[in-house]
């Protein structure tokens, strides 16, 4: 039996909206979101380091995170519930530099997202959720960082009204804190 993928490069280039092998009959299903020679493949250096989940309340909000250094590329899938998934192009030479794309990722609809090096990614919990990462590289906590979910030189539309508004969302203290697009900028000249 032919296990096939289907890869749909994004307009942010190196980004995939992936759509993973599902088999399924009368026991329930099979799902299979990752085969590092079907990556190679299609063209996708992903090698795994490290897999983990997060497990999310409805109106939770990840902020737009990566890591300043050793940064992480991510094969992400909602495992159960429902996310709208965003990335954000963090690399200064690409001409979609500072662009974002949203994606509803949904435990039905078994999609991922490949987030390549250098960009920002986060989502907003629509449904209790549970979100599986298959990263490229191990989470390295000194380089730890993000920008805020609202900041206004990115403009990313949140569907606050699926969650019955933006009073309505949970958000961590650490998330709160983090830096502007323009603090961002700043960093990335110095170097």
């Amino acid at each position: 039996m032919v296990q096939k993928f289907d890869f749909q490069e994004l307009e942010l280039k190196g980004a995939y909206l992936i759509k993973p092998f599902f088999a399924d009959d009368n026991r329930g299903g099979f799902v299979k979101d990752y085969n590092i020679d079907t990556f190679k493949a299609n063209g996708i250096d992903h090698e795994l380091k490290e897999v983990f989940y997060t497990i999310s309340k409805r109106g939770v909000i990840r902020a737009t995170h990566f890591q300043l250094v050793k940064q992480q590329a991510k094969l992400v899938r909602c495992v159960s519930g429902h996310v709208y998934d965003v990335i954000v192009d963090l690399r200064p030479d690409s001409p979609t530099f500072g662009q974002w794309r949203g994606f509803d990722l949904t435990g039905e609809n078994m999609n991922c997202l490949l987030v390549p090096q250098y960009f920002g990614h986060g989502y907003l919990v629509i449904e209790d959720s549970v979100v599986s990462y298959k990263c490229g590289e191990v989470f390295y906590g000194e380089g730890d960082s993000g920008i805020m979910y609202n900041d206004p030189d990115i403009g990313i539309k949140w569907p606050f009204e699926l969650i019955g508004g933006e009073e309505n969302l949970i958000i961590s203290e650490k998330d709160k804190k983090l830096m502007s697009f323009s603090d961002y900028k700043k960093i990335i000249n110095r170097r």
